[in-house]
């Protein structure tokens, strides 16, 4: 098993510095990139069992239960499913599973969890629920959102019980409560929750195709009874379920269906992996399905411009601020995502400074690739840190001290932030990542209820259609708060296995 695990993180490794490329004026050749390591990878990847992948002389004419996607939700529910003692199956397009939830980095919201309560955090699931409705602007589907913020602390136990712990918990963007829980060490939640899905995956022998492209859903008598897919490019296959689960993520990065609904949007980057086009909103729209709020796309303040890499809301969490080229904070680092976009865009550079010490450093683990990656730059004192920045080496010191300050004094009387401020940014040496906004995440999508069923015009689900995670639309409204995309692929992404266990068992 430890063979197994190693080689797929081997892969996910060479995965990831592929997908990170994917940028401003560089999504083809990025596309054309993925192609030629693909080709070059060809033995590791269709050898599949070195990665915990199933080869294709194993596929079947019929399951139980397709699932499209094999990132996070794809992977709950097909566990899900299994523990229900029916056989699923996932399907994945790109060479590796994980999609955009190897890329999530800050962690997952949850409120009422046995970890909050060990730590002595007092929280609700009605003040997650109100302060997640304020950051959607009043605009989310309300019974989506009891649902998740009820369920949330279950998903935490349930992850928990099959070996992915999240017990470090920081806060994020837009929330007044500690509920963003991260692995132990206070790494990236992505890798490290693929890596736990995928060993249960392996584990309970659920069969995961990769390079296995879904191309169609098809149905009988108004009814959803399997799919069309090309596996390894060779010829489409017809596979046969009595129901399919759509987690196939959103259309981050499909520039055409950005374009079509949000024209003021061309020419950002977009922090989402390749794979993420649309393609299970696209099919389900063919079946009868609806789609709403197409056109609410969420901008991501913090992104690194050349290699379109998000820089996580847990460093602001652990006590980052954002300074100007001027060397001066201009807004509530906090704020929620589109208030902090809104406020860097003032700005006439349109990008700024993530400005933190050793102490955040050491707290939010994820600063550790960042610095692999060449985004950090350092300097042993403020002043120093200041000529590395090219910022005027007097302002940041100031900005820093009235921080210190504000810190301290709990209270930032420039901008009334109050979370995040927990530790004061003392601890040489100083650090800065660069960053503007970038595309990160499509809140609109296809419509389903609380089953995760997918609706019809008619708002009646579809007999033996399902949906989770990024491609349904509804839950975020008009924006996203980070750290609750991770737990909407676990919390619906569950449900969608047990839901559609159910349909079937019933027939």
């Amino acid at each position: 098993m430890k063979k197994k695990v190693s080689a797929m993180l081997v892969l996910i490794l060479s995965f990831m510095l592929i997908i990170t490329g994917c940028g401003k004026g560089s999504q083809n050749q990025s596309q054309d990139s993925m192609k030629k390591e693909e080709a070059k990878e060809t033995e590791a990847v269709s050898g599949a069992t070195q990665g915990g992948y199933t080869p294709i002389d194993q596929l079947k004419d019929k399951y139980d239960i397709i699932i499209v996607g094999a990132g996070g939700a794809g992977m709950s529910a097909a566990l899900e499913a299994k523990e229900k003692g029916l056989n699923p199956v996932i399907f994945e397009k790109m060479p590796i599973a994980g999609g955009n939830t190897m890329k999530s980095s800050s962690g997952m919201n949850a409120s009422e969890t046995k970890f909050q309560k060990e730590q002595g955090i007092q929280d609700s699931n009605d003040l997650f629920y109100e302060e997640t409705l304020k950051g959607g602007h009043n605009t989310n589907d309300k019974e989506m959102l009891r649902f998740f913020v009820d369920n949330s602390a279950s998903a935490i136990d349930w992850l928990d019980s099959i070996g992915i712990r999240l017990n470090n918990i920081t806060i994020t963007g837009g929330m007044n409560e500690k509920r963003t829980h991260r692995p132990e060490d206070g790494s990236a939640v992505g890798q490290y929750l693929v890596k736990g899905l995928m060993k249960n995956i392996q584990e309970k022998e659920i069969p995961l195709f990769v390079k296995a492209d879904v191309k169609e859903i098809t149905e009988k008598d108004g009814k959803v009874n399997g799919v069309k897919v090309v596996i390894d490019g060779n010829e489409e296959k017809t596979i046969a379920a009595d129901a399919v689960v759509v987690t196939t993520g959103g259309f981050g990065a499909n520039m055409d269906m950005i374009s079509e609904v949000r024209s003021d949007l061309k020419g950002l980057v977009t922090t989402n992996q390749i794979g993420s086009t649309g393609d299970g909103i696209k099919m389900i729209e063919k079946l009868g399905g609806v789609t709403v709020d197409m056109d609410q796309i969420q901008v991501h303040p913090t992104v690194q411009q050349e290699k379109s890499y998000l820089i996580g809301e847990a460093v602001r969490g652990e006590g980052a601020i954002l300074v100007s080229s001027e060397g001066k904070r201009f807004t509530n680092e906090l704020n929620t995502r589109d208030n902090v976009t809104a406020a860097i865009n003032k700005l006439p550079e349109k990008s700024a400074y993530l400005v933190f010490d050793s102490g955040v450093k050491s707290r939010a683990k994820a600063i550790q690739q960042y610095e692999k990656m060449g985004f950090v730059l350092q300097g042993e004192s403020i002043e120093a840190l200041a000529k590395a920045l090219n910022v005027p080496a007097d302002q940041l010191k100031a900005t820093v001290d009235t921080w210190n300050s504000a810190v301290k004094n709990k209270k930032d009387a420039e901008f009334g932030r109050t979370t995040g401020m927990d530790n004061d940014l003392s601890g040489a040496p100083y650090y800065a990542i660069k960053i503007a906004p970038g595309i990160h995440y499509t809140m609109g999508g296809v419509k389903i209820n609380t089953n995760t069923e997918v609706l019809n015009k008619d708002g009646k689900p579809i007999p033996g259609l399902y949906a989770a995670g990024e491609l349904t639309g509804g839950l975020h409204g008009q924006n996203r708060i980070g750290g609750n995309s991770v737990a909407e692929i676990i919390i619906f992404g569950r449900q969608a296995g047990i839901k559609s266990a159910e349909f079937v068992q019933a027939q």
